[in-house]
C-alpha cells in the first residue's frame, strides 16, 4: 500500500467517525426536547454530565502519561476544569432551558454558529479574522433573522436563549483551546464535566427543581442518550478522528450537527419548519460552511 493511499485512509476514518459524532450530537437535540418536558434543565444537564464524566474516566485513568501537556506549557489542572466547566455550565443550561421554547432543528441551528462567533472574539485576543469570516457571519445572521424573526418582527424566546448560549458555546471553545495544550486533556474534558455537573445539580437544589422518579425515569433514554452517548462517546470518537484531520475540515463536518438535529426532529418527534424557516436554515449553514472554506478558497483562486 502506498504512502498515498494510506493517508487517504486515514482521513477517510477521521471523516467517517467525524460524521458520526456529528450524527450523534445533532440527535442529542431530540433528546434534550424531550428530556426537557419530564425533569428540569439543571436536573436534566447535572444528571447527564455526570453520566458523561463517569463514561470518561476509563479513559482519562489510562491517558496519564500518555497526554502530558505541551513542552514549556502549563497550567493549574483545577483552574482549568473550573473555567471550562463554568462556561460550559453557562452554554449547556441556556441550550437547554432554551430548548423548552423552541425546536432542536432551531436550535440545533443556532447553536452552531459558535463556529462563526470563535473567530470573531479571537479578534480581542490580538487574531486577525479573515474575510470569509466576516462574510460568513453576515450570511448567518440574514439566515438567523428568517429562521428566528416571524413576519411580524416577533422573536421566540427559546431562539434568543440558544443564541446567547452560542456565545458562552463559542467562548467555552477559546477556554478549552487555551487550557488543553497546557494540561491533559482528557482530565480537562472530565473535570468541566465534573464541575458542570455539581453546578447545575446546585442551582437544581437551589430552584426547587424536581428529583421525583417518575420524571428521572421518564426521561431516562434522553439522559442516557445525552450523558453516555453525546458526552462521553461522541468526544472520543471527536478525540481520535481530530488527530488524523484538518481542523477546519474537522470544523465543517462537525457543524453538519445542525442538519441532522433538523433532521431528527422532523422524522423522530414530527418538527416542522415553514419555507421561510428552511431558507434561514440555508443561509445559516451557508454561513458556517462559507467561514470554514474561504482560506480554502483563497488558496485555489
Amino acid at each position: 500500500m502506498s504512502s498515498r493511499t494510506g493517508r487517504s485512509l486515514t482521513s477517510l476514518k477521521a471523516d467517517l467517525l467525524l460524521t458520526t459524532t456529528a450524527l450523534i450530537w445533532g440527535l442529542a437535540f431530540v433528546a434534550q426536547r424531550v428530556g426537557a418536558d419530564h425533569v428540569g434543565p439543571f436536573v436534566f444537564n447535572g444528571v447527564r454530565f455526570a453520566l458523561g464524566a463517569a463514561a470518561l474516566l476509563p479513559l482519562a485513568a489510562r491517558s496519564k502519561q500518555a497526554m502530558r501537556p505541551a513542552p514549556g506549557m502549563y497550567a493549574n489542572p483545577v483552574l482549568g476544569c473550573l473555567c471550562a466547566g463554568i462556561v460550559l455550565t453557562l452554554g449547556a443550561s441556556l441550550q437547554q432551558i432554551g430548548l423548552q421554547y423552541t425546536t432542536a432543528g432551531k436550535a440545533g441551528f443556532i447553536t452552531c454558529l459558535y463556529v462563526i462567533l470563535v473567530p470573531l472574539f479571537a479578534v480581542f485576543w490580538g487574531k486577525r479574522t479573515p474575510l470569509g469570516t466576516w462574510m460568513g457571519a453576515a450570511v448567518a445572521v440574514a439566515g438567523m433573522y428568517l429562521l428566528s424573526v416571524t413576519e411580524d418582527f416577533s422573536v421566540n424566546r427559546g431562539d434568543v436563549l440558544e443564541l446567547i448560549g452560542a456565545v458562552f458555546w463559542a467562548g467555552h471553545v477559546l477556554v478549552a483551546s487555551w487550557f488543553a495544550p497546557r494540561m491533559n486533556p482528557i482530565h480537562l474534558a472530565v473535570g468541566q464535566y465534573a464541575v458542570c455537573s455539581g453546578l447545575s445539580l446546585a442551582i437544581a437544589v437551589a430552584g426547587g427543581e424536581s428529583f421525583a422518579w417518575e420524571g428521572l425515569s421518564a426521561a431516562a433514554v434522553p439522559i442516557l442518550y445525552g450523558g453516555l452517548l453525546s458526552v462521553g462517546v461522541a468526544y472520543t470518537l471527536q478525540l481520535v478522528a481530530q488527530r488524523d484531520a484538518n481542523p477546519s475540515h474537522a470544523a465543517i463536518i462537525l457543524s453538519l450537527e445542525s442538519v441532522f438535529a433538523a433532521l431528527a426532529g422532523w422524522v423522530l418527534i414530527g418538527e416542522e419548519l415553514p419555507l421561510r424557516g428552511i431558507a434561514g436554515c440555508a443561509l445559516m449553514l451557508a454561513g458556517m460552511l462559507l467561514s470554514e472554506l474561504w482560506p480554502m478558497l483563497r488558496k485555489n483562486a
